[in-house]
């Protein structure tokens, strides 16, 4: 197996919020939408049939609890969830809140307009209730 090595454009798109069981749980530096990435914690991975059945039902109940605790702390009309890896191969699962009204309703986030990074006040607050949230979901 290899070592797990967070991907260099993740690194430099998210920020880290908590590690799952299965996963990093990051937070996309955007602001414009609450927009988590969940990222497994095995190298040379690309594509989810790549992780064993036991990994792969573990992720899913990951992305599954966030989407939960996104939808509940930010009142989201929608959780869209997806792994697309198009242009970072490193397997991840994109969790994303929207709302009718939001930067791009109702189309996809990818490619939007460019990102507007959370300043250190609402990057802080954001990642406390995210922990809080997933604390307490636990």
């Amino acid at each position: 197996m290899q070592t797990f090595t967070l991907d260099p454009r993740l690194a430099a798109d998210t920020l880290p919020v908590a590690r799952m069981p299965s996963s990093e749980l990051r937070l996309m530096n955007d602001r414009r939408w609450p927009w988590l990435i969940l990222v497994p914690a095995q190298g040379g991975l690309e594509e989810l049939f790549d992780l064993p059945a036991a990994a792969q039902a573990a992720l899913n109940d990951d992305t599954m609890r966030v989407a939960q605790v996104l939808k509940r702390i930010t009142g989201a009309q929608k959780i869209n969830v997806g792994a697309l890896g198009n242009i970072v191969r490193q397997l991840h699962v994109h969790v994303v809140a929207r709302s009718e009204g939001d930067a791009g309703w109702p189309g996809p986030v990818w490619g939007h307009g460019k990102a507007e990074p959370y300043d250190a006040r609402d990057l802080q607050a954001m990642t406390a209730r995210l922990r809080g949230a997933m604390g307490a979901a636990s």
